[in-house]
């Protein structure tokens, strides 16, 4: 056996940053959260060749004094903790004291400080932890760390770096993080040059989520506010409306404090059941405000994993809030406009009325017509006579019904002659119309039949059955051989009714077989798959932590049929899509797509999540109504055991035998 001894101060240094320090997006962190400590006001990160060439931190904090940049350095010193009990009342960002000490021990360090109130600054150089001799400089209140080549001296940590675009990408999320915990403070990043990020710093939580997370997802949130005993939520929820495709818009603090809880995920879902699509997830902003002493931050290095004393009430008061909220909001709809009342010049022209009053009208006599003044007669009887003039009226005015007028008033009515009465004779010979002339046919031509009524004609098939020995060479046509099987039916637009011949019936998820066939036919293809150019190329944004994932894999999403491009600020633009891809798929697609990259090690595992999600979008979805035809494959499959399972391993079909069927009714 090995003898023990004791680890030198080097490599225990070493094995500490191994711990809190992961990866660039770890440094900045750590720097960030002290110069909050601090109290600044503005923040200032500058980042080179992903982090790895440079991080630069600058605040304008309270600063360190001189005498004290080396202790600052040093393992486990802290200015936040005195006592034992102050780990039970944490109310900083950091407090374990390991941070410098670990972030000097990989890198290559310079710090320069300035203490509120003092004339001069202090310097101070280290490499690999070991610290040169302090220096006096000139400098604005508050401090600036710089960070060069991190990981020099651990080969074993620098092999597992990623792309710099991937490392931009990670302290690209942790700055729209740290942004949206303190809307007080000024943030400011910039990448290789170029901002990316900066935040007005008015203390209002609005501005600093439409500046670290976009303005379209801006627009879908609806501010929350709830307290459930000790514990107060506020912030920020997305509609139901507008579920995402993954879970990574969900950001949580609990005391200012970034947070990834299970805890707080389960609350918010559960308040949007039975309100958002399946297959979505809603996006949120939420503050949590609970009694230092009531949770426990010192469960994890990172601090980014919290431990409630009382869960439930926590929960609870995340849960209720969310649901009050959403109900509000969708409760409160506007009752409908009355129609506007339209003033009819005759009011006899339309009436309404309902069925018991027309049976009433329709029982009374009809009124007898009153006698119209002098004036109003003339003046019909010159609207009758201008309408028979001009040959309209559309037979209101008939020419029999005009009455002569006389001294005494109209002359009466004449009774009709007992014959039938030609309207020619009672115009003026002047307009009487001549009879038609009957022209004769011409010698040699006879007046054309009328059109004698055609057979009906036997039917004759497209293709034409061929006799044995006619046509020799050529193959004799037979009809294929009925299915075992029969389809009943479709219920809930979604399942499939097969009855088979051994008498066994058959339910079917339609979506489930389309989209295992889909998996098989992507996962046996060698050739690519079949685009269409989008005639408006789509604008996605998915945040910057998955918009770098999704840039990083461009020659696996081409593969696939996607072709994007960086469009800037976490937003992916996508010009072409596969073909079998509905456009306005296109957004959860990459959204997945992006969930699953994260969660996928291998080349082949990320490929087997890739295939899954386009299997999945590209199928037929339970509600749609199908073609018949299009049932019948989907039965062919299953009944062909060629299809069993979906490719998450769901069953595809549920069997039920006859005895089965007939022991639920009481038959068997």
């Amino acid at each position: 056996m090995a003898q023990i001894e004791q680890l030198s101060p080097h490599v225990a240094d070493l094995i500490a940053a191994g711990e809190v320090v992961e990866r660039p997006a770890s440094v900045v962190k750590e720097l960030v959260e002290n110069a909050i400590d601090a109290g600044a006001s503005a923040v200032a990160v500058e980042l080179r060749r992903g982090g790895m060439g440079l991080i630069r931190v600058s605040d304008n904090g309270c600063g360190i004094a001189p005498e004290e940049l080396p202790t600052a350095f040093l393992r486990h010193a802290t200015s936040k903790l005195r006592r034992p009990e102050d780990l039970g009342s944490i109310a900083t960002l950091g407090f374990r004291g390991e941070a410098l000490a670990a972030i000097a021990a990989v890198s290559r360090v310079e710090i320069l400080s300035r203490r509120r109130g003092q004339d001069g600054a202090a310097s101070l150089r280290l490499e690999g932890g070991i610290p040169g001799p302090t220096e006096i400089a000139g400098a604005p209140e508050g401090t600036a760390v710089a960070v060069r080549d991190l990981f020099y001296n651990t080969p074993a940590r620098l092999k597992f770096m990623k792309k710099d675009s991937a490392e931009t990408a990670a302290v690209a999320g942790l700055m729209q993080h740290l942004a949206l915990s303190r809307p007080e403070i000024s943030f400011r990043f910039s990448k290789d040059g170029v901002e990316s990020l900066h935040t007005p710093g008015d203390g209002k939580p609005e501005s600093a989520v439409y500046a670290a997370l976009g303005r379209d997802f801006a627009r879908t949130l609806l501010p929350v506010e709830g307290r459930g005993g000790d514990t107060a939520v506020r912030g920020f929820v997305t509609r139901p409306e507008a579920g995402r495709g993954s879970r990574s818009m969900q950001v949580f603090f609990v005391n200012g404090r970034f947070v990834k809880s299970q805890l707080l995920t389960a609350a918010l879902e559960e308040g949007y059941r039975n309100q958002l699509m399946k297959g979505k997830f809603p996006g949120c902003v939420l503050f949590v405000t609970v009694p230092v002493t009531a949770v426990d931050v010192n469960v994890h290095p990172a601090k980014t994993v919290v431990k409630f004393q009382r869960e439930k009430e926590v929960f609870d008061a995340v849960y209720h809030t969310v649901l009050d909220s959403l109900a509000a909001k969708s409760g409160a709809v506007q009752a409908p406009r009355a129609p506007e009342q339209v003033s009819l010049p005759r009011r006899d022209f339309f009436q309404t009325m309902d069925a018991g009053t027309f049976r009433k009208r329709a029982e009374q006599p009809p009124a007898r017509p009153r006698t119209a003044p002098d004036g109003e007669r003339r003046s019909v009887t010159r609207v009758a006579d201008s309408a028979r003039a001009s040959g309209g009226g559309y037979g209101m005015f008939r020419p029999e019904a005009r009455q002569p007028e006389t001294a005494q008033g109209p002359a009466p009515v004449k009774e009709p002659a007992a014959g039938p009465v030609s309207r020619q004779a009672d115009l003026p010979p002047e307009r009487q119309t001549p009879p038609p002339v009957r022209r004769e046919p011409k010698p040699g031509l006879e007046p054309p039949a009328p059109p004698e009524k055609r057979e009906e004609r036997p039917f004759v098939p497209a293709i034409p059955a061929v006799r044995t020995g006619e046509t020799p060479g050529q193959q004799v046509l037979r009809p294929l051989a009925e299915a075992p099987w029969r389809i009943a039916g479709e219920v809930l637009r979604t399942y499939i009714v097969c009855e088979s011949e051994d008498g066994c019936v058959w339910l079917i998820d339609k979506h489930a077989a389309h989209e295992r066939m889909n998996f098989d036919r992507l996962k046996a293809g060698t050739e690519p798959v079949m685009q269409q150019a989008l005639l408006t190329p789509a604008a996605v944004e998915l945040g910057r932590e998955d918009a770098a994932l999704l840039l990083e894999n461009l020659p696996l999403l081409e593969r696939f049929g996607f072709a994007c491009e960086d469009f800037g600020e976490g937003t992916v633009l996508v010009r072409e899509i596969p073909a079998d891809l509905d456009a306005g798929d296109a957004a959860a697609t990459l959204e997945e797509f992006a969930e699953n990259l994260r969660r996928g090690r291998s080349l082949d595992e990320k490929r087997e999540n890739l295939l899954h999600t386009m299997a999945c979008k590209a199928a037929i979805k339970g509600g749609w109504t199908s073609d018949p035809a299009e049932l019948k494959v989907l039965v062919e499959k299953v009944q062909s055991g060629e299809v069993r399972f979906c490719p998450h391993g769901r069953p595809v079909a549920v069997k039920m035998t006859r005895y089965e069927l007939e022991k639920m009714f009481g038959r068997a």
